[in-house]
């Protein structure tokens, strides 16, 4: 059943969104010539996948996680883009095509050993990861993988369609700050 609102509600989002995603598009052209970034993130049975997000980082910053990284790389745009989690809405697109779901555990880099070994352990990979969930609603982030990995596991085993509903909303609504970033 949580598959079928995963479709529906990124297809409509992907069709009401179009004229905010082309304005997204063409800021980003302005702001880093680039205004899409494509990275492979370990997705459901750790197959690998390519994750589209709108880019929020200089061109050429270091592929690592976004705690890992200097608010300097962050672009004018991107800014913006992360506070308001607009970044996130190619994301629909990885929806539709089954490679995410909308709530879910957010799909981590290859390099983040710890964490994979954490998730391996409470078998989150068994699951599609998502844009939202329980952890990214309450500011827990790739800096604490061992909470991190509890947190999805603990949301895998809770996850009802009312539960789908309410992380929805607090996310559109803004709760949670999103991956933090090194200051």
């Amino acid at each position: 059943m949580i598959r079928f609102f995963d479709v529906v509600f990124s297809l409509v989002g992907l069709i009401l969104g179009f004229p905010l995603l082309l304005l997204i598009y063409i800021g980003g052209l302005f702001d880093t010539g680039s205004p899409l970034f494509r990275q492979v993130r370990i997705g459901r049975y750790q197959q690998p996948f390519t994750l589209v997000k709108f880019r929020t980082m200089k061109v050429n910053t270091a592929s690592v996680a976004s705690h890992l990284a200097s608010t300097a790389s962050i672009t004018w745009l991107g800014g913006f883009l992360r506070k308001t989690k607009l970044d996130e809405l190619p994301q629909l697109w990885n929806v539709l095509k089954g490679e995410m779901s909308l709530v879910g555990p957010r799909p981590n880099l290859f390099n983040q050993e710890e964490l994979i070994a954490e998730r391996q352990s409470l078998g989150v990979y068994n699951v599609r990861p998502g844009i939202t969930g329980i952890a990214q609603v309450n500011d827990i982030d790739m800096s604490t993988p061992k909470l991190l990995a509890e947190t999805d596991a603990l949301m895998l085993r809770e996850l009802t369609l009312p539960l789908y509903f309410k992380l929805l909303m607090q996310t559109i609504l803004g709760k949670g700050r999103g991956d933090r970033v090194v200051r």
